[in-house]
């Protein structure tokens, strides 16, 4: 069973990799304007997480209560929800590929054409790779994303455990807090364009990350002092609710700010190698996601080992002192993670000046080696700046 599972998952991350990464990597050349990235990874990140919550809120709405009639952790611990769940999500899965891959074919004719074919080597190849990715702003983004992956797994292993057993919502309870992120994500997809023009992305991302990193335990921080009412009580619920709101929509914004600093990387890389390298970048960065969020699965393994956290037994069952010592682990880890991330992501070095100062460097390139036909097509609803600003739009 163990072989099969890590052949399967193997398969089945490589597959997507095969999309993620191009499709990452398409972001740089729908628009190089500063503020209009951050319009429209936002405009991504709001489909692909409203398109995922709406998995959640069918599980928890739908799938968990054919299958127990109150507690979460009745569900949680059968297997046929699970198998309901990655037909849907599969099929979910494949139609937004569809969409993406069909939906962005009319704007090939105005993506920056593919070099001339060469004759390469793998140490060539070796070597290029090493020139992109030994960038300083690069490096910043690439640890940042490896430690939010770390912190990603962390807390999608144990989001039911505390759901389940540290709130002891019920399933219709947890369909809700789901429907919450529907507004989070319009949160973010708002708030990301606004921080960019006014913050610029590196401000904004480490101001707003902070608020939302250090806010995200305050609820389980209150539980652990004794300072809530007791499972059950409305406020519990409505508190959660709202906190959560707001709290993960700052943190949807954050993910967007990093993803446009990310894309705004493609022309000092081109600046300091002479090639475009949006594909590397982004393989690079979803490379990194994949080979540590189990990292994040393992720690959180390691939370409930600390807690002495019993296997498959109801929300009564599990002692006062494991659901606690949960709480009581999980708080400096995941918070502790995401303070390093931050730390990090300080010496990402792109502002929106030295952004613009970068493409007038390749435009004044690309005008010296060929004057007749500049690098840069306009797509036709592009403002007279040349800038495709149409497509975040």
């Amino acid at each position: 069973m163990v072989g099969y599972l890590l052949v399967l998952s193997i398969i089945i991350r490589t597959a997507i990799s095969f999309f993620e990464t191009p499709n990452v990597a398409l972001a740089p050349e729908l628009t190089e304007d500063y503020t209009e990235r951050s319009k429209l990874i936002s405009l991504g990140h709001f489909f692909a997480w409203s398109g995922g919550n709406l998995m959640n809120v069918a599980m928890f709405f739908v799938v968990f209560p054919m299958f127990a009639s109150a507690a979460m952790s009745e569900a949680v611990s059968l297997r046929k929800p699970y198998e309901i769940y990655g037909m849907l999500a599969s099929a979910l899965i494949l139609v937004a590929i569809l969409i993406a891959a069909f939906g962005t074919q009319s704007r090939i004719p105005y993506l920056n054409q593919a070099p001339p074919k060469r004759n390469i080597t793998l140490r060539l190849i070796s070597k290029e790779i090493f020139e992109t990715l030994s960038n300083r702003a690069f490096l910043a983004v690439f640890l940042a994303a490896i430690l939010g992956a770390v912190a990603l797994g962390l807390k999608a292993s144990l989001h039911l455990y505390f759901v389940s057993y540290f709130w002891e919502f019920t399933a219709s309870e947890t369909g809700y807090l789901s429907l919450g992120i529907f507004v989070s994500a319009a949160i973010g997809f708002a708030l990301a364009p606004v921080a960019t023009r006014h913050l610029g992305k590196k401000r904004a991302a480490i101001i707003l990350g902070m608020v939302a990193f250090l806010a995200h335990p305050i609820p389980i921080c209150l539980r652990l002092l004794d300072l809530l009412p007791p499972n059950g009580d409305p406020f519990i619920f409505w508190f959660n609710l709202i906190f959560g709101i707001v709290d993960l929509g700052l943190i949807i914004c954050f993910n967007i700010l990093v993803a446009s600093m990310l894309a705004d990387l493609a022309e000092q890389s081109e600046l300091e190698t002479g090639r475009r390298s949006e594909g590397v970048l982004a393989a690079s960065i979803t490379f990194a996601k994949k080979s540590v969020q189990g990292l994040g699965i393992l720690i959180a393994s390691f939370v409930l080992y600390l807690a002495s956290f019993p296997r498959q037994v109801d929300a009564s069952a599990v002692p006062d002192e494991a659901i606690w010592s949960l709480g009581a682990y999980y708080v400096p880890i995941v918070t502790g993670i995401y303070l390093v991330m931050l730390a990090v992501l300080m010496n990402y070095n792109i502002s929106r000046e030295s952004h613009e100062e970068n493409l007038r460097e390749l435009k004044m390139r690309a005008a010296a080696s060929s004057p007749e036909s500049p690098k840069y097509d306009a797509h036709p609803d592009a403002g007279s700046d040349g800038k495709g600003a149409a497509a975040g739009k």
